[in-house]
């Protein structure tokens, strides 16, 4: 496999490495001192925010400022030839946003830097929460106009929930946007951490002239309207430098103010704080502008945390471990339309991958040898010699591996947790417009439940397929694939179902009577587990009142293995 030979990916971009079988094993005498260094020089990391919030624009300036890409694309010249980088989808390029997450490699002050673009909207937040189990920090991005909004909080609750570490940006302050003071006030009292500001602006709008350096008591000059990346930058040292005041004010002497009033009323920043969740850095900037993205770069790699350990039913797994481990956490289906390709995404958790190793896949028990491993800079992929902790890496595949599924180098059991479905909130049926083409609608349909981008239902009883989704726009992102990928078109079909719970018993013999005895409502999902489908969550609370040996679960985790159950 080779990669891309458009000039976006000539020097400059990560390009292919070809295979060197008799390197395979070039570091087999890999010391323990050594592979620890290797984990260490990693940092994942993942982006978040409410939509429009800038981070697409931001991913792709993240990706300009570590040389990863010459030109970055503009999600908002839908009409151009460019798009952003890490928007692949066709529909997403016609739409403008994001809708599926996004793996991004780059190498940057000698680190090796792991980034994931996540949706923003609200309907595909099983799709980020997932990617959110595969990092080891975030970067949240807010609109300086319009404060920490909804979608936000609820990714940032995800990321407290499991104690990951949050860098902030607040974005566009080239625009009329509110008071900083306000908004380093808003983060606290809603996300409950405390807000540590690294930088902070002088004016907003067509009044932005720049972002003072709190750690380095200088201030960077903006210039707006740059279109590359700018090393010489204009900087003025002190803030009591009277050039400052002299060509700034107004806006100078109310920033000067906020200041001081910032110095004394903030804790000052504590790493042990921070890798707890109970503090999160703030700058400020205009990703539009290339502004303040070399500060976060910077902050990933001198303050996000290297690889932690990642949490198994046997215990912690340590990522400096021997042994190699890893974790499915996506699976996407042509990503390469013209191969009709599907790419399984694993998070390295220990050891070191090698192309051309043996893996255990442990929920089977079998075997295979993949030899055509890749990273990725969005769809652009090349061929991977090896790969540590922290690392993410793609599998191509033709079927066989689920998400949640846990790969070792040895047959010692193990199997990685945290990894959950949740009960669909809203149902559609799914039938084929030309019924010569059911076959390729079920193909369709397999492997994009496989992947987790809508929820897949088969219906014990009836031929209707069920759709399942938290949101409306996830039933027209699988028409538009079926459609564009399958070449299949399907009508959506109004559902009688609004609530759905996974259903297991201590006892086989009660679990088959409760499915023998409500067969009109149940339907087994992808990973072939059983769920009950009701009109309202009124009338599923009857049925749990009727069987109480059975039990109710909101959401499950790898092939039903491991379900959470709600009280009835």
């Amino acid at each position: 496999m080779q990669g891309c030979s458009c000039p976006a990916c000539r020097p400059g971009m990560l390009t292919s490495r070809p295979a060197k079988p008799d390197s395979w094993s070039f570091m087999t005498d890999l010391t323990p001192e050594l592979l620890a260094e290797r984990v260490a020089q990693r940092r994942t990391f993942a982006i978040i925010s409410h939509p429009d919030a800038g981070k697409t624009t931001l991913t792709e300036k993240l990706l300009l400022f570590a040389g990863a890409i010459q030109i970055a694309g503009s999600v908002k010249a839908r009409k151009a030839t460019r798009h952003a980088t890490s928007d692949w989808m066709e529909i997403e390029k016609q739409r403008g946003i994001s809708v599926a997450s996004s793996v991004m490699q780059m190498e940057y002050r000698g680190k090796v830097i792991n980034l994931l673009d996540t949706p923003g909207h609200q309907d595909f937040s099983e799709d980020t929460y997932r990617v959110l189990t595969a990092v080891d920090a975030a970067l949240m991005v807010i609109d300086a106009a319009n404060g920490v909004e909804a979608q936000t909080l609820r990714l940032l609750e995800v990321c407290r929930a499991r104690g990951t570490p949050i860098v902030t940006f607040i974005n566009k302050m080239d625009r009329e946007v509110r008071e900083p003071v306000e908004l380093i006030d808003e983060i606290e009292r809603t996300l409950g951490m405390a807000a540590v500001p690294f930088s902070w602006p002088i004016g907003m709008g067509k009044r932005f002239h720049g972002v003072y350096d709190l750690h380095e008591d200088r201030v960077r000059v903006f210039r707006a309207g740059e279109d590359r990346v700018a090393d010489d930058l204009e900087v003025l040292h002190g803030l009591d430098n009277p050039a400052l005041a002299e060509r700034f004010a107004p806006e100078f002497e109310r920033a000067h103010d906020d200041i001081e009033l910032v110095k004394e009323a903030t804790p000052a920043f504590d790493r042990e704080q921070f890798l707890a969740g109970k503090q999160t850095p703030v700058f400020f900037g205009s990703a539009i502008n290339n502004f303040g993205v070399r500060e976060i770069l910077d902050a990933i790699v001198d303050i996000a945390p290297p690889p932690q350990a990642r949490v198994a039913v046997q215990g912690p797994v340590e990522p400096a471990g021997r042994q190699f481990t890893g974790v499915v956490f996506k699976i996407q289906a042509n990503m390469d339309p013209a191969h009709r390709d599907r790419v399984v995404f694993v998070r390295v958790c220990s050891g070191r991958f090698e192309r051309g190793m043996r893996l255990r896949l442990q929920r089977t028990g079998k075997e295979f040898r993949p030899n055509t491993v890749v990273s990725f800079l969005s769809q652009r992929r090349e061929l991977l010699d090896e790969a540590f902790a922290g690392d993410i890496i793609g599998i191509p595949t033709h079927g066989g591996l689920q998400l949640g599924d846990t790969l070792t180098e040895t047959a010692e059991p193990l199997q990685f947790t945290g990894l959950p479905f949740f009960a669909p909130e809203i149902f559609r049926g799914i039938e084929v417009v030309n019924p010569l083409k059911s076959k390729q609608l079920r193909t369709g349909l397999m492997q994009l439940g496989e992947e987790g981008a809508i929820q897949v239902f088969r219906p014990l009883r009836g031929s209707i397929l069920l759709l399942g989704a938290v949101g409306v726009l996830q039933f027209d992102v699988a028409a538009h694939r079926l459609a564009h990928e399958y070449g299949v078109e399907a009508r959506i079909l109004a559902s009688p179902y609004g609530c759905a719970r996974w259903v297991s018993a201590d006892d086989p013999a009660e679990l088959t009577r409760f499915i023998d005895g409500n067969a009109a409502r149940i339907a087994q999902d992808a990973a072939d587990a059983y769920a009950v489908l009701t009109g309202s969550q009124y009338e599923m609370r009857v049925v749990q009142d009727m069987w109480p040996k059975i039990h109710f679960h909101v959401q499950r985790e790898h092939a039903g293995l491991q379900l959470e159950s709600i009280s009835h």
